[in-house]
C-alpha cells in the first residue's frame, strides 16, 4: 500500500449497503464514494475550536432519530446522501 494511503475498516453490512447504493451513480467504488463523502463532510470543519460531536447541532433532517438499519445508517441519512448524489447529477 502506498505510504500516502491508510486502511479504514467499516462494518461489512455498511460496505455492502454502500456498494449497492452507489450502483449507477458514477462512483467506481465504495472507496471513491467514501472519500468523496468524507471530504464533503469535513470541508467546513475548523481544525481548532470546533464543537465536540456531543455539542454540535444535529441537522434537522437527522433529528428524527429513526432506527438504524443493518447498514448503520438511518433512513434520514440515506435520504440526505441520495439527495446530495441527485443534486450533483450522479443519480
Amino acid at each position: 500500500m502506498p505510504a500516502d494511503k491508510v486502511t479504514l475498516k467499516i462494518p461489512r453490512p455498511l460496505y455492502d449497503n454502500l456498494k449497492q447504493s452507489i450502483q449507477g451513480t458514477g462512483f467506481s467504488s465504495v472507496n471513491e464514494f467514501v472519500v468523496y463523502v468524507l471530504r464533503d463532510l469535513t470541508s467546513g470543519l475548523k481544525p481548532k475550536g470546533r464543537p465536540s460531536r456531543a455539542t454540535r447541532p444535529v441537522p434537522a433532517a437527522l433529528d428524527a432519530r429513526d432506527a438504524r438499519d443493518s447498514s448503520g445508517l438511518t433512513q434520514a441519512e440515506i435520504e440526505i446522501i441520495r439527495k446530495r448524489l441527485h443534486d450533483l447529477g450522479y443519480i
